[in-house]
């Protein structure tokens, strides 16, 4: 016993000794880090507080050499973070952090933009899900230097500036290693490639059935008061665990597929969600040492159909509040903002449920067009469906025009139906809840506008209209209204009061 006393002392004190040095979990061999004209933030831990930490990025195509000191004595103790060079050169680069007693490598590594792909699970949906997986891993092999980072699930009630959990790796593009990879933020990637040419480092972190307020943190969650969420949803418990730690690395933007799980509750919704969006960006900014734009590109997914059936029920109102009710992105309340409408894509044998369609190959499209456009700043892209901009009334023979787009974009109709409008017996100028929605079929239309009926309101009054306000309001690609020459659907509408304002005219 004495023996094994003496041998458990010495060997504390040769750990002692030796100490560490660690790169924080997710700085790894074959990873990603963002490249320039931002400076990539890379942190990590040590025991020795006081020591300078040297950090070595080396190789390259031109053969790149730098090292940058950090001082450990920083927030939080032990811990070092310094801020790279700007780097545009792809790679491959080896990185090495040392100090007086050590050192650790991590090899591999590029230079590309870093986008963290978030939500619930559509977000989560995997590659092997798709109606067609084994075409999209045998094309993964072409892409090497798109890169992938899947993150565990883990809940937290307390803020982790580390990734906890265990087998939580970079890894290169394979056929055997994407099936279970998200199957948008791969396809995002895979299509954005051919417009940056320069590597992509994509980060899943996701996990089904999960609330925004889960995602939030409390600095979020403060500005929309609500009542607290207990369990898998409850406030924070993701943010904390899941999504905290990314933010003390410098990315380029982010992805998000979630709404399913608050669909009850879109009024809410409206609020948390801009409200989240502008704290992940504050958060990531401040943590990254000001590298993360502070008004970072935010994409997200406009909610698909679910339930082969003619209801309204909730998703109409969560789809109008996925857009803080503007009905399109970017707009005033969230700035730099882009979405891929999906009303358009039902799937209801799909093997996994409605709720899960496997049209993730037309989602991703349609973001990468956005996102070029929003997130690169491309010029000349149109991508976005047609919108309402302005209204003509012709009372006389009960018709409604709806033109699109300011008449700059060319439309193409695929059917009639899809437009409902509000008839109420008062002289109102706001659609009330005793007041009655009834279909407006497309009497007409020409490359700019729509003219509908208004029939069915008989003797009652105009006071508002909508477009596509159901849960899954048309079959596969044949929604009412789509740009004749981007192939995008209009997004769902609504207009809750009469037409008397700027943006209308009547006519006859």
């Amino acid at each position: 016993m004495k023996l094994l006393g003496i041998l458990f002392l010495l060997g504390l004190s040769i750990e002692e000794c030796i100490g560490y040095i660690k790169f924080a979990s997710y700085y790894q061999n074959h990873m990603v880090l963002q490249r320039g004209p931002k400076h990539a933030v890379v942190w990590g831990t040590s025991d020795k507080l006081g020591d300078t930490v040297t950090v070595e990025v080396s190789g390259g195509h031109g053969n790149v050499t730098t090292k940058v000191v950090a001082d450990p004595n920083g927030q939080l103790d032990g811990v070092w973070t310094v801020k790279l060079p700007a780097i545009t050169d792809h790679g491959p680069f080896t990185i090495t952090a040392s100090y007086r007693l050590g050192k650790v490598t991590i090899d591999d590594v590029l230079f590309g933009d870093v986008w963290v792909c978030s939500g619930q699970s559509n977000m989560g949906f995997p590659i092997s899900w798709l109606a067609n997986p084994s075409k999209v891993i045998a094309e993964a092999a072409n892409f090497p230097n798109i890169r992938l980072f899947k993150t565990r699930p883990v809940v937290s009630n307390s803020t982790f500036d580390n990734l906890h959990g265990l087998h939580q790796y970079w890894y290169k593009t394979s056929q055997a290693s994407i099936s279970t990879f998200s199957a948008v933020c791969w396809l995002y990637a895979q299509y954005l490639f051919p417009h940056r040419k320069y590597p992509l480092g994509m980060v899943e972190s996701a996990w089904g059935g999960t609330s925004i307020e889960a995602w939030s943190s409390p600095d979020a969650l403060s500005i929309c008061p609500s009542k607290r969420k207990r369990g898998p949803s409850a406030d924070s418990i993701l943010w904390n665990s899941m999504m905290n730690p990314f933010t003390h690395m410098t990315i380029y933007g982010v992805l998000w597929y979630q709404g399913e799980h608050n669909a009850p509750h879109a009024e809410r919704y409206a609020c948390e969600f801009p409200a989240m969006i502008a704290d992940w960006r504050s958060k990531f900014h401040q943590g990254s040492l000001g590298e993360t734009d502070v008004n970072f590109p935010f994409g997200f997914v406009q909610l698909a159909p679910n339930t082969n059936a003619s209801f309204i029920g909730s998703f109409p109102a969560l789809r109008w509040a996925q857009t803080a009710k503007f009905g399109r992105a970017p707009n005033t309340k969230m700035p730099n903002t882009f979405m891929a409408v999906a009303i358009d894509l039902p799937d209801f044998t799909a093997p996994h449920g409605s709720i899960h369609p496997r049209f993730k190959d037309d989602v991703a499209k349609r973001l990468v067009l956005a996102g070029r456009a929003v997130a690169y700043k491309e010029k000349d892209l149109d991508y976005q469906g047609p919108f309402p901009t302005a209204f003509g009334v012709n009372s006389p023979h009960k018709l409604l025009t709806v033109e699109f787009s300011g008449g700059h974009m060319p439309i193409e109709v695929r059917n009639n139906d899809g437009f409902e409008v509000c008839c109420s017996s008062s002289r109102t100028t706001t659609c009330g809840a005793h007041d009655v929605w009834v279909r407006a079929p497309i009497t007409t239309h020409d490359t700019k506008s729509v003219t509908v009926s208004t029939s069915g309101c008989g003797s009652r009054h105009l006071v508002g209209l909508r477009y596509e306000w159901r849960t899954s309001p048309c079959p596969l690609r044949k929604c009412s209204v789509y740009g004749r020459d981007n192939d995008l659907p209009a997004p769902p509408y609504i207009r809750s009061h009469a037409f008397t304002d700027s943006s209308s005219h009547i006519i006859g």
